[in-house]
């Protein structure tokens, strides 16, 4: 997030835009939530009739896989009607003519042909959102996980660099990140071409800064990404994989290719605090310590580093995640001297200014958000105060692409998963509480009232949900939640998995696969038809 969690309650506008905010971020839902009643006004787009369209202003039912074109159109008419902030514009961005002759076709009526959602309500929504200078947006995987999830991001971007909402309080860019650690995660390094604080491993000056702080010689050349390393094992070019804390064989797309992949390896190494499904295919599986059993730092969707410290001890031959990562380095040759989390903290700090400030000692209470240079600074609550790093801020041309799948006569619904407020991710904790799985242990299909008339299928039947790589055989929830045409499976059940239909084409920059979009079809079950995967 750009700006605090806390400055949501002063925003005059909250553009929420492929996010169930109330069911996956409770806590920051809540706090949209007092902005409501303090007198702001939320608009939601959304391919679904997610929780938070109670508290809006404005719904906009769009289309799965149409984020571009609804945030261009909205440009379109923010341009149109004089609404952006023309000295932002002016003093801190560059191709802004450029970027407003791409948007000219987005008008508002073929918007609404490409995304379903009216035009007068296209137009109110840029009224309310370019007419705001305490406007924020708010977005999650609903918009990057597309093969065009990159462009989604930077048409998201236009829209605030447009209005000069980015760099002051109440305003900002804002994806919120799905799990308690994604943001720490990224910040160190958990990813194929940069070392700790985003910095990049082709880059000399780089590799020569950490090659001196770690004391060996390191490649420039970027790794494989998640999605890629199984397409590598599918074809037999990567022979061995350690997976810490991940499900891939319920949490990637393309279920059967996944397994496939996982069963293709030489050695597969898990890393879990549960026998998840993937860990049942691994030749090895060590036993993890889980978050209340080990010390360390968590950083959470506002760039806030906070403390985490035992409250219980791992049980078991169970260890945490250093200590394994230690033992298993000594035996490869090359011995890490960490007696503690904190020292590990304090090497990423004095490498990364962002944490140069920031100690152990510092991080009681509340933590400090990044970045926090000196032992002096207090943490930034909103990034961008004092200008951007790279100078102006460029205006992107982002063109308007079809999913990779599109609906046809043989599979002619658009199916689109995600998650639901009970269960979490993969269900390889939640669905070991028996209170939860008593209230929500059964894996459902949402469909438009209209389109189960038309089925001849009642809430509660069972149906198989069928798409070019799979199928899954699910009790239908009939709701005016989705829209006519629309089909939502959450990814949490393991027993209808929703990734067994979803397609693997992937986002050709950052390789995220398109879960939110694939083509399916649906017929009835056989009566004696249990719930299981088949296809």
């Amino acid at each position: 997030m750009t700006n605090s969690i806390a400055d949501i309650e002063g925003m005059e506008v909250i553009f929420i835009i492929g996010s169930n905010t109330k069911e996956t971020h409770p806590v920051i839902a809540n706090r949209m939530i007092k902005a409501y009643r303090k007198g702001a006004k939320i608009i939601v787009a959304d391919p679904r009739a997610v929780p938070m369209v109670k508290f809006s202003e404005l719904y906009l039912p769009m289309r799965p896989g149409t984020d571009i074109a609804l945030l261009n159109g909205m440009g379109q008419v923010i341009v149109q009607e004089g609404l952006q902030n023309d000295e932002f514009i002016r003093d801190k961005t560059e191709g802004f003519d450029a970027w407003k002759d791409s948007v000219r076709d987005f008008t508002p009526e073929r918007v609404s042909k490409l995304t379903g959602v009216p035009k007068d309500d296209i137009i109110r929504a840029a009224r309310l959102y370019g007419g705001s200078r305490k406007a924020g947006i708010f977005y999650t995987m609903g918009i990057t996980q597309h093969t065009c999830g990159t462009d989604n991001v930077k048409a998201i971007a236009n829209l605030a660099t447009l209005t000069g909402n980015i760099g002051r309080p109440h305003t900002g860019v804002n994806p919120l990140r799905g799990q308690n650690n994604v943001q720490g995660a990224s910040d160190m390094a958990c990813a194929p071409n940069v070392y700790p604080g985003y910095q990049r491993v082709d880059l000399p000056e780089v590799q020569q800064k950490f090659e001196q702080a770690w004391g060996k010689k390191l490649s420039p050349k970027p790794g494989l990404t998640t999605t890629e390393m199984i397409h590598a094992a599918h074809d037999k070019r990567l022979k061995g994989l350690y997976i810490m804390g991940e499900n891939p064989v319920l949490t990637d797309p393309n279920q059967h290719h996944t397994i496939e992949a996982l069963k293709n390896l030489e050695f597969l190494v898990v890393q879990d605090i549960f026998l998840t499904e993937t860990a049942k295919l691994a030749q090895v599986v060590l036993p993890a310590a889980c978050s209340y059993e080990k010390e360390g730092t968590y950083t959470n969707t506002e760039r806030r580093v906070q403390r985490v410290r035992r409250a219980v001890n791992a049980p078991g031959e169970a260890w945490d995640d250093l200590s394994i990562i230690i033992a298993l380095s000594r035996h490869l040759g090359y011995p890490m001297e960490y007696r503690s989390p904190e020292l590990v903290f304090n090497e990423f700090a004095g490498l990364w200014p962002a944490l140069g400030g920031m100690t152990y000692d510092r991080l009681k209470g509340r933590g400090l958000a990044w970045p926090c240079p000196t032992p002096e600074h207090h943490g930034t609550e909103y990034l961008y105060k004092d200008g951007f790093p790279k100078g102006k801020v460029p205006f992107v041309q982002i063109a308007f692409k079809e999913p990779a799948e599109v609906t046809s006569d043989d599979y002619p619904f658009i199916l689109t998963t995600g998650r639901n407020l009970y269960q979490y991710h993969s269900g390889s904790m939640s669905r070991r509480v028996p209170p939860i799985e008593k209230h929500a242990g059964r894996a459902y299909v949402e469909m438009n009232r209209s389109d189960a008339e038309r089925l001849s299928v009642a809430d509660g039947d069972r149906v198989i949900v069928s798409s070019r790589r799979g199928e899954v055989t699910i009790a239908v929830r009939v709701t005016n939640q989705v829209s006519a045409g629309t089909l939502f499976i959450p990814m949490h059940y393991a027993e209808a998995a929703a990734n067994v239909l979803t397609n693997d084409a992937l986002d050709p920059t950052v390789k995220i696969p398109e879960f939110k979009v694939c083509a399916v079809q649906v017929t009835s079950a056989p009566k004696a038809a249990s719930l299981a995967t088949g296809g």
